[in-house]
């Protein structure tokens, strides 16, 4: 085999194989499979420490049902944009996928998620981000801005309900139209507001604030 033909297997060998910057260290442009998932050159790496939304996974934020899991990755995706990604590996899960330590343009990915309210610390492996979480709860960021499952009980099969989304102070509000077509709207303690029952394809609606009711031509219950 030629020198020059050596150097081009060695390149097309470097081209499929995630790149080595130590032992351990994987670098490389990474794709994004979910908020807590990367791949770099066909390894599949999940974020150390941390958790987020499964991919079709839905929240309530702003009182509004949102696909948090794909906000997640897409926060992550643009986050890192075309840069390179360089992962510390920590070990291997239950499935054998690398966990890692992953950083863009000397950021912590995984602080940062946590931070902006697109993941929670994951405990089991890590508390290192706890403080970042409980700060991102008070300033409530990203999915802190309303109710949602933790990503590890709803792969257990929980799932929100529309009556514990909104009656636990996101937006407790109810609107509700009478049978003459008024358009009322109750607010807790009111004397009809437990029997209120909002069936939002009649064009009913939670809203969480009075001003918001109003605005969209609801009027307060005289009781």
């Amino acid at each position: 085999m030629t020198f020059a033909r050596f150097l081009l297997v060695i390149g097309t060998l470097l081209a499929v194989v995630p790149t080595v910057a130590s032992a351990d260290t994987i670098v490389g442009r990474a794709s994004v499979i979910d908020g807590n998932t990367l791949e770099i050159n066909g390894t599949r790496i999940r974020l150390y420490g941390i958790d987020a939304p499964e991919s079709a996974q839905i929240c309530a934020v702003s009182g509004k049902q949102s696909r948090c899991g794909q906000l997640a990755a897409k926060a992550l995706a643009d986050r890192i944009g075309q840069q390179t990604v360089t992962c510390d590996p920590k070990g291997r899960d239950q499935d054998g996928v690398v966990v890692a330590m992953c950083s863009a343009g000397g950021e912590d990915l995984n602080a940062w998620m946590v931070s902006q309210g697109m993941a929670l610390a994951y405990r089991l492996h890590s508390t290192k981000y706890v403080r970042r979480e409980k700060r991102a709860a008070k300033e409530k960021a990203g999915i802190w801005r309303g109710w949602f499952v933790k990503p590890w009980d709803w792969r257990r099969g929980r799932r929100l309900t529309t009556e514990r989304v909104f009656e636990e102070g996101a937006c407790a509000i109810k609107g509700n139209i009478t049978r003459d077509g008024k358009r009322i709207y109750h607010i807790p303690g009111g004397q009809y507001y437990d029997g209120a029952r909002i069936d939002t394809p009649l064009g009913e609606h939670w809203f969480c604030s009075e001003a918001e009711a109003r605005a969209a031509g609801w009027r307060k219950s005289k009781r």
